[in-house]
């Protein structure tokens, strides 16, 4: 329209024919106020079932608007909206649309622009938008604030699809295996002066029912906070590692494995398709309690597997304590028991007051035991020397796997057992040797890493012996000897004195 045409219209008469024309050509309310109709507009994308809040757009700096100005082209165009939202139009100057919707925007300005025209017409619509900002805090990997940007629609919702809340925990590194997914709350502001609303989300009953509303459509500047769990467990826990909006299982986790393990330390774990063991400590499957007990090369013969804890560290500076029975997993295949592991957990294998043969037998065979443990057979043997062997293996077997006594050398009766303990003490004890026995700890017990077989020699072989020594000491360990050993080694000999208490049976 032109400025002419301006300038008639504020003559009565005009004013009073336009007045008319507009009667008779726009019965219906203004169109500035009915901005959430008009054509390219963006949609809210929040479902209409129950639960989900139904909120319009609210204008921020970064939007890119269209202000129309009916028949005004020369007042009409395109916006971006400033940090601040103001935006200054022709004729009426600053204009604040911060935090305002698209309808309140377009009464604000209608409402500027009368003052100037008579019967102003006004039509506001959003262009593009800008990427949303949430803040996540919580239970999630990386808390904090992050710039979301919003996609295009397709189908039969052709505008602007807003993210929702589960692709912003996404973002956030996705929630831990501490997080209370029932009790999520989204806080979102207000325009004015309006008390922030705050919307409880449970991610189980989306899980359970598939109940899409419980997926938050979000809007820009809410607050995301994911509580701590108060009590764990363990079939709950297992499946939330699981779920889309978890940390990916790909990516590696540091923990550390404690007490009764054969090498106590800090290991790299991460879940693979394939087994890929190099030097990282990095293993194939699932990160669960086996695995990093597995890189710890294996439980000790008296570890407690009915009591093993999981130390894990959450978001607000608080300890939760998992219990773990590994040996269900082993009775009963209950598969919950080998919790999966996250970044910073500690697997704590106490020590168990007492371990039944039978029971270490069965848990020998387990995945989590070593598979091989070195003990040492040491002289009158076939095969003298260190030996690797399963965890089970009982002394009885060891002699045998060391090729057995050396014929008429060995002394057959008893063999000395030497036990290296973790806290240095050294404990030395005489066992029987009777084949035919089951596993006892009196006459043939399990081995442990590091044990050392004693197989002494016989009467006959120690006459002999020390008499060849006693009549050819040229270049054998008796030259070395002095007067008095010499002495008491014949003295030996001749049964005067025994330096080798001795009950062999040969």
């Amino acid at each position: 329209m032109h400025t002419g045409f301006f300038e008639a219209m504020t003559q009565p008469v005009a004013g009073l024919t336009l007045l008319v024309f507009m009667a008779a050509s726009c019965p219906l309310p203004a169109i500035a106020q009915l901005p959430t109709l008009q054509q390219g507009q963006i949609p809210t994308r929040l479902n209409n079932s129950v639960g989900q809040p139904q909120t319009a757009y609210v204008i921020g700096g970064g939007d890119r608007l269209f202000i129309d100005v009916f028949q005004v082209t020369q007042y009409s165009g395109e916006y971006q909206v400033p940090i601040d939202g103001v935006l200054y139009l022709p004729l009426i100057g600053g204009i604040s649309v911060q935090n305002l919707t698209l309808e309140q925007a377009t009464n604000v300005i209608s409402s500027a622009y009368a003052a100037f025209l008579k019967r102003p017409i006004i039509t506001v619509r959003l262009l593009s938008p800008r990427p949303l900002n949430v803040f996540v805090a919580g239970e999630v990997n990386r808390p904090g604030s992050f710039t979301i940007n919003l996609t295009g629609g397709a189908g039969d919702n052709p505008g602007v699809q807003y993210p929702t809340l589960t692709e912003a925990i996404q973002q956030a590194g996705g929630i831990t295996l501490a997080a209370d997914i029932s009790q999520v709350q989204v806080q979102r502001r207000q325009s004015g002066n309006r008390a922030d609303q705050v919307f409880t989300v449970n991610f189980q009953q989306l899980l359970q029912t598939g109940d899409r509303t419980q997926d938050l459509t979000l809007r820009d500047g809410d607050t995301i906070f994911i509580p701590t769990l108060n009590t764990v467990n363990l079939q709950d826990t297992r499946q939330l590692a699981t779920v889309s909006f978890a940390a990916d299982l790909d990516k590696p986790r540091t923990v550390a494995v404690v007490g009764e393990v054969k090498r106590p330390g800090s290991y790299i774990l991460v879940g693979t398709a394939t087994q890929n063991n190099n030097s990282t400590g990095i293993t194939g499957g699932l990160p669960t309690v086996t695995t990093a007990i597995q890189q710890a090369e294996g439980i000790l013969p008296e570890a407690d597997i009915r009591r093993v804890e999981i130390r894990r560290l959450t978001k607000t500076g608080g300890e939760q304590i998992i219990s773990v029975n590994l040996w269900e997993l082993l009775q009963t295949g209950d598969i919950s028991q080998d919790a999966i592991l996250q970044e910073g957990d500690t697997v704590v294998v106490p020590k168990a007051t007492e371990v039944t043969p039978a029971e270490a037998v069965e848990v020998a065979t387990a995945r989590f035991s070593p598979a091989t443990i070195n003990v040492s057979v040491v002289g009158e043997v076939a095969e003298p020397g260190t030996i690797q062997v399963p965890p089970n293996t009982t002394l009885n077997q060891a002699l045998l796997t060391a090729g057995g006594f050396r014929g008429s050398r060995a002394r057959r009766s008893t063999v000395e057992l030497i036990r290296l303990n973790p806290d240095g003490t050294v404990i030395r004890e005489d066992v029987p040797i009777n084949f035919a026995q089951n596993v006892n700890e009196q006459t043939n017990p399990i081995l442990r890493e590091n044990d050392i077989i004693v197989v002494g020699r016989s009467s006959s072989t120690r006459f002999t012996d020390t008499l060849g020594l006693l009549l050819n000491p040229a270049g054998s360990v008796l030259a070395a000897l002095s007067i008095p050993d010499r002495i008491a080694g014949l003295l030996e000999l001749l049964g005067i004195i025994d330096r080798d208490d001795d009950d062999d049976d040969d």
